[in-house]
């Protein structure tokens, strides 16, 4: 059966740049220590992500015709006929992204931009207990949709004989002839992401210092490390600060 191009490789080198880094950045998250510089790459890779969500954003309404968002079966009942499908053996085909897909990806891009947005607000000093839980909460979330969107994969593929798992890396689909013509590649938009997305990679490693675990991002700096060490690291150096001006005055 032939196999039509359904997604450029923009979209496809996103999904798999996305999928390494929140394995990279959950995998550190949850077995590192916070107080072990390597816990700090956690949070560059979480920078790295909330940048590629920002370019699919752009994507999502300036890209090929199955990455578009307005191509996404996002209503509700949509979905749950997907899900009764799946279980019935229904045969239906999704010429770009399915229900269940076009759930999965806005789900995951909210969690990553939630866990950027959280994560930044930890690093600048407003850490608290409900900050950190709401951070760690997105974390799961987004582990959770990711092992439902593997899962799902699994129970299609079987269902429907057709490798749907490949087309993320191939950008093809079987048995879509009739339903879409097949995309463009991109494959200018392609290397232009490779680029800058490596570019803003060195960027992040060159402005990141390893010993203070304080990265300048545009001018802001960040402390990537234990919150509560940062907080008293900053009160030592203002008390420091003060009793030096105390010592001047009394001179």
């Amino acid at each position: 059966m032939k196999r039509v191009r359904v997604y450029d490789i923009p979209t496809r080198i996103f999904h798999l740049l996305f999928g390494l880094l929140f394995i990279f950045a959950f995998t550190i998250g949850n077995t590192v220590d916070d107080d072990n510089v390597v816990f700090s790459y956690h949070m560059l890779a979480g920078i790295l992500m909330c940048f590629l969500v920002l370019f699919r954003l752009v994507w999502g309404v300036l890209g090929s015709k199955h990455a578009r968002f307005t191509n996404f079966s996002l209503h509700p009942t949509e979905l749950i006929r997907y899900l009764k499908g799946i279980i019935a053996g229904d045969k239906q085909q999704w010429a770009g992204h399915n229900p269940a897909s076009s759930w999965a990806a806005i789900v995951m891009m909210f969690c990553a931009l939630g866990l950027g947005a959280t994560g930044y607000l930890m690093s600048v000093g407003q850490a608290g207990e409900d900050l950190e839980e709401i951070h760690e909460l997105l974390a799961n979330a987004f582990l959770l949709i990711v092992l439902l969107h593997i899962t799902g994969l699994g129970l299609h593929s079987l269902r429907h004989r057709d490798s749907l798992w490949k087309s993320m890396f191939d950008g093809r689909k079987s048995g879509t002839s009739g339903m879409s013509a097949p995309v463009r590649s991109h494959a200018l938009i392609a290397v232009l992401l490779l680029a800058s997305t490596f570019g803003f990679s060195t960027y992040l490693s060159r402005n990141f210092d390893s010993n203070s675990r304080n990265l300048s991002l545009f001018g802001k700096r960040l402390h990537l490390g234990e919150a509560d060490d940062h907080a008293h690291r900053y009160e030592s150096r203002r008390h420091r600060g003060g009793s030096r001006r105390e010592h001047h005055e009394d001179d």
